[in-house]
């Protein structure tokens, strides 16, 4: 059975998902995060049994800053900050949630993002991938499409999935 990890972009929403896919027929665990529950159920995409797995980020999972000698007012001539080196990271209130997505990534196939279709939604998406990816390089990625979270816009999964397509605008 290919086990499915699903990302919201935040608890609600994951919350949402799970409850229409699994008909309300879903088992809940707590994450590490204690506000990015675990929703479990079995599903099948296109004839295809699957154990669904439906969690959430809170918006951005990462942040981008500047090394520690160009974070003080006055430790560096302004100007230099357009050539500064930044560098990538989670911040501590966003460890539990990276912990959660690891954990969970690294028994799964698919990894299936809902998150919403333009620019902030894609770079979540790209963090949500960068996280997973670095535990399970075997990971297929599939896009959610959808328009709102009611009961027969995103029933059918062949209209749901999309294959790697990323908001590249």
């Amino acid at each position: 059975m290919i086990k499915v990890l699903n990302v919201a972009e935040k608890p609600s929403v994951a919350k949402s998902v799970a409850t229409i896919l699994s008909r309300n027929q879903l088992r809940v665990r707590e994450g590490r995060s204690r506000y990015n529950k675990i929703f479990e159920f079995n599903y099948s995409i296109n004839g295809q049994q699957c154990h669904m797995l439906v969690t959430s980020v809170t918006g951005h999972l990462m942040e981008v800053d500047f090394e520690d000698r160009f974070r003080k007012w006055h430790s560096c001539d302004p100007a230099d900050l357009y050539t500064a080196p930044v560098r990538k990271h989670v911040p501590e209130d966003k460890l539990d949630i990276k912990r959660t997505l690891e954990e969970e990534a690294r028994k799964c196939h698919w990894l299936v993002l809902w998150l919403d279709c333009d620019r902030e939604g894609e770079n979540i998406a790209f963090e949500v991938m960068e996280v997973c990816k670095g535990v399970n390089r075997n990971l297929t990625i599939r896009r959610a499409r959808f328009s709102a979270l009611i009961e027969g816009s995103f029933l059918r999964p062949s209209l749901f999935l999309l294959r790697d397509e990323l908001v590249s605008s």
